[in-house]
């Protein structure tokens, strides 16, 4: 057991979970298959950096992470991620995105 290696000195389950189920999240970095998804090699890109994601459940990893299950719509993949590997997408960035109504011609 001695071969464990932690992240962090940090016991995130102190506190409640960062994000919340159904909550909309972006990746901050490229995940890799370290074996653990099936059906994929070790080392295939699962998710890019940027890439947008809901999450649909929540776990904990070692008694000192969450882990956010993500459910990434574009390509599929439902990956586990750590707090440092997600940022929340803002309320704001995501009406930035919807069009705006066309306005009428006289």
């Amino acid at each position: 057991m001695s071969s464990i290696v932690r992240d962090s000195d940090v016991v995130e389950l102190g506190g409640p979970p960062v994000f919340n189920f159904g909550e909309k999240v972006r990746a901050n970095r490229t995940i890799r298959n370290d074996g653990t998804y099936r059906g994929k090699e070790i080392g295939d890109i699962l998710v890019k950096k940027g890439d947008v994601g809901y999450v649909i459940s929540i776990g904990t990893f070692l008694q000192q992470f969450y882990i956010y299950g993500v459910e990434f719509l574009e390509s599929g993949y439902r990956v586990g991620m750590k707090r440092k590997e997600l940022a929340p997408v803002d309320a704001c960035e995501e009406t930035d995105d919807l069009p705006l109504p066309e306005e009428a011609v006289s």
